[in-house]
């Protein structure tokens, strides 16, 4: 970021997403346009009004601001790039913004790391969509199989990371510091793979994750394929008991054509995912109910849908 650059923050000002750029603007002297509250059109108006460089939105939003864009009313043409983060960005989502002249750059960080600790450089963002890039300065990253060995390239694996900029502690916490720092390493709690180069792409949660069959399925990787369906606006999946395979995965569906049905949900799965990762059943909403930060709250999500799978 420079001092010229014009940044757009539609984040709470609570999430490192927010206040990293925020006073990395204010360090470099660059211009800061601050929403009260996010809101799709509203973003759009703002990028063309305020001549906008760059700007952090999370999938979710990117995905709603989407169904407000107006190729004629909207000039995007100050707009350099979009980071992107809090959550894995579906590669149909980078795509149709790539095809708006929109870059769309990845970057993987946590409150505790506060900031980036992995980010995707401008050459490599188009052609490695879906990558969140490589370890940021002075951060090491590497990605542990269940007993803390080194995963082999492409292992999906939990991502722990190193570095002068992650927290010291939890405040009071002794229990959760003792679990999330080990020798020095950070335990993120995120899945991710790591490709021989380095680099890194996010997975999913750890504790999102559901074993149907005896195999693990990662909800993020179902929510991106059906993301991409154009009768879906927005998409989440938990894990639902099932008698015969432990776990199936329910679609939680926010409908954008009322035509959709909970079969053409399941048939658009089959060939994008592995059998055992296919939707199982399908529930339709009128909101999924999210955190500030455009995370989906699975708990309530498993609080609403508490029945057994009929698979």
């Amino acid at each position: 970021m420079q001092h010229y650059d014009r940044f757009l923050n539609a984040l709470p000002l609570f999430h490192v997403g927010a206040l990293t750029p925020v006073v990395t603007s204010v360090f470099v002297g660059g211009s800061i346009t601050l929403m009260k509250a996010f809101d799709p059109a509203a973003s759009w108006d703002l990028i063309r009004d305020e001549k906008i460089n760059t700007t952090l939105m999370v999938p979710v939003m990117l995905q709603f601001m989407l169904l407000t864009y107006d190729a004629e009313n909207h000039d995007t043409s100050t707009l350099r790039n979009v980071i992107s983060g809090a959550a894995p960005v579906p590669v149909s989502l980078i795509e149709t913004y790539t095809e708006m002249g929109i870059e769309i750059h990845q970057v993987y960080g946590l409150t505790e790391t506060c900031g980036p600790a992995c980010i995707i450089s401008s050459e490599d963002a188009v052609e490695r969509a879906g990558s969140t890039g490589k370890a940021f300065t002075f951060t090491e990253v590497k990605v542990v199989d269940d007993n803390g060995n080194p995963c082999e390239a492409g292992e999906a694996g939990e991502v722990l990371v190193k570095g002068p900029h992650i927290m010291l502690g939890y405040w009071n916490r002794p229990e959760a510091n003792a679990e999330a720092l080990v020798d020095g390493w950070l335990k993120t709690g995120d899945v991710a793979t790591m490709d021989s180069e380095g680099f890194v792409t996010i997975v999913d949660r750890v504790k999102d994750m559901l074993i149907s069959g005896g195999e693990n399925v990662y909800p993020a990787e179902i929510e991106n394929v059906l993301l991409a369906h154009e009768k879906i606006n927005d998409a989440g999946v938990i894990g639902i008991p099932s008698k015969k395979w432990g776990e199936s995965p329910l679609a939680v569906i926010v409908r954008a054509d009322d035509s959709l049905s909970e079969q053409d949900v399941m048939d658009h799965c089959v060939g994008k995912l592995a059998p055992f990762k296919t939707v199982k059943a399908v529930e339709f909403i009128d909101v999924i109910p999210r955190n500030a930060s455009g995370k989906i709250l699975k708990r309530e999500l498993r609080d609403i849908y508490d029945y057994e799978a009929n698979d």
